[in-house]
């Protein structure tokens, strides 16, 4: 499991721009975009990686960690 593993990336429909939208909540907004559901999430996963790499490099602490925290059923409510 990679640092970037822990970090709950999120690809969804946007009827505003016209095609999926890809964001990690906690550590980037909306960062890209397309077509391809699966693509836009390969090049999310790929942009969280190099985030966490550039930060580890700086020195700087990474965000509290999102996966596994069943945000799932928090968000829906349950």
């Amino acid at each position: 499991m990679t640092d970037a593993s822990k970090y709950v990336k999120i690809v969804e429909w946007s009827d505003e721009d016209g095609m999926f939208v890809g964001q990690c909540p906690g550590v980037i907004g909306p960062c890209c975009h397309g077509f391809d559901e699966t693509e836009v999430y390969r090049e999310l996963c790929q942009i969280v990686e190099e985030w966490v790499e550039l930060m580890q490099k700086e020195g700087r602490p990474l965000p509290p960690p999102t996966a596994g925290r069943n945000l799932a059923s928090l968000i829906g409510g349950k």
